[in-house]
């Protein structure tokens, strides 16, 4: 099976990456704090899933 995304979670990570397209980069963790300082996240797994989410999309725009 995939990994099946809501479509909030892409949403969110591609509007980051349009608006802040050099902030982000393949790294989780760099990610993880990037997300947190640019927007305002409820939880832990949420923020965890945007930035997770936004490096497999960046892998995907690489090939």
């Amino acid at each position: 099976m995939g990994k099946i995304r809501p479509t909030y979670i892409k949403r969110v990570s591609i509007e980051l990456l349009e608006k802040y397209p050099e902030a982000f980069s393949e790294d989780f963790e760099a990610n993880k704090k990037m997300v947190n300082a640019l927007c305002d996240v409820n939880s832990v797994s949420m923020r965890n899933r945007i930035a997770g989410y936004i490096v497999n999309y960046r892998k995907q725009i690489e090939l």
